[in-house]
């Protein structure tokens, strides 16, 4: 067991010196914590909220001289991640510090004026993984709207985007299709940094009724925008429990939305996360064959054979495609899922993504895209052709009007 201890230590320790990219957090600690000094802190954070020494966020405020860390925000997983996705989180007092918890999965998720009463700063430090319908942004957007309406100041302890900075696909949500899976009007992929991000709501009047906190954002240093997470060197902490490794971010983009229906298994249930397109009625050597043809940008497809655990097709035999990403930079990342509904509503017309057997799951499917132009307009003829140019609409216009809030270069 000491055995195991040191070389356990000594990873850490190689991991934490490989790393070229220094969190917000570390960045505000080589500060002397100065922007905290004589403030009440609270603190809205997940297991992701780390040093490059694996040491929580929590932890390090806690223990830091001149900082009264006084309570602590709890978002979807909870903030030590010991709740399931989806199940509500409670209220608590966390184990380790003896600092109240309040949920902000639970009842709400915006903090009340109750719960900001004793702190004159909250704090957000999550890493998230690129994707709109990801909820932390939308915890680290009401939070902002929260802190703005009862005089108290936010602080974003940044990190990076496992997308890398340059990576913007799909269109704005639209009226009617808000949600906590599609918070803001941005992209689903929207190439920024959470504390880019937080920029660019506050000062885009984005946030709700227009307000605008009182921000500070402690950026990363060492980062640039061609990153993906693993030029980094930082150590990758699964954000949920689906998203085990820094690549399952991109995953996420290519399937997460399809996976919203019952229509394929995505390999949730399964040991690849977010990186099958399998079922019962598929046929996996054509359509592999098939998805090959098509010659798509920075990813291959390779027959596979599965019997999922647990969630949709539990203990079914299924069959399908392995999604490998070869080259995320040049991938359109969200396109892969509707060129495998494309393909199989070819092979199998009896089998339709948008077949009246899913429509309970047709509303978040839609709130997921941010609308429900694109289920209906692919519906008619099942081609990307026929959606490609809306997706894609607003891209250029929000790189153009989000890079005046960028950070990094």
């Amino acid at each position: 067991m000491k055995k195991y201890i040191l070389t356990l230590a000594l990873a850490v320790v190689t991991m934490a010196m490989s790393a070229t990219v220094k969190p917000g957090i570390e960045v505000l600690r080589d500060g002397g914590f100065a922007q905290l000094k004589g403030k009440r802190v609270g603190l809205l954070t997940n297991p992701t909220g780390v040093d490059n020494k694996l040491k929580s966020t929590v932890d390090i405020l806690a223990e830091a001289e001149g900082v009264q860390l006084v309570a602590l925000f709890a978002p979807e997983h909870g903030v030590r991640g010991d709740v399931h996705a989806g199940d509500k989180v409670d209220n608590s007092v966390d184990p380790a510090t003896g600092v109240k918890v309040y949920s902000l999965y639970g009842k709400s998720h915006k903090p009340t004026k109750e719960m900001l009463d004793d702190i004159d700063v909250l704090i957000y430090d999550i890493q998230d993984n690129g994707c709109r319908s990801y909820t932390f942004i939308s915890s680290m957007g009401v939070c902002m709207e929260a802190c703005a309406e009862n005089g108290k100041q936010f602080m974003v302890l940044d990190r990076p985007n496992p997308l890398g900075g340059n990576k913007v696909e799909g269109c704005l949500v639209e009226e009617g299709f808000f949600s906590f899976v599609s918070k803001y009007p941005i992209p689903y992929l929207y190439g920024l940094t959470p504390g880019e991000l937080a920029l660019y709501l506050n000062n885009e009047g984005l946030l709700t009724k227009g307000v605008k906190c009182d921000l500070t954002v402690v950026p990363m240093e060492g980062w640039h925008r061609y990153m993906t997470f693993e030029q980094t060197g930082m150590p990758w902490i699964l954000p949920s429990p689906h998203v085990p490794q820094a690549a399952h971010s991109y995953y996420y983009a290519a399937t997460g939305i399809i996976g919203e229906t019952p229509y394929l298994h995505i390999g949730i249930g399964y040991t690849l996360p977010f990186q099958l397109f399998c079922q019962e009625w598929i046929d996996a050597q054509a359509f592999t064959k098939r998805m090959n043809a098509l010659g798509l940008k920075g990813v291959i497809f390779r027959p596979i054979y599965v019997k999922p655990f647990y969630s949709a097709c539990q203990g079914k035999n299924v069959q399908g495609v392995q999604v490998y990403i070869t080259d995320a930079v040049d991938c359109d990342l969200t396109l892969i899922q509707f060129y495998a509904i494309e393909v199989l509503a070819d092979m199998y017309p009896d089998h339709l993504a948008f077949d009246e057997a899913f429509k309970a799951r047709f509303n978040m499917f839609d709130k997921v895209c941010g609308t429900d132009k694109i289920r209906k307009m692919m519906s008619k003829n099942y081609k990307v052709a026929d959606i490609i140019d809306y997706w894609n609409k607003d891209a250029d216009a929000f790189r153009l009007a989000s890079s005046r809030y960028y950070l990094y270069r």
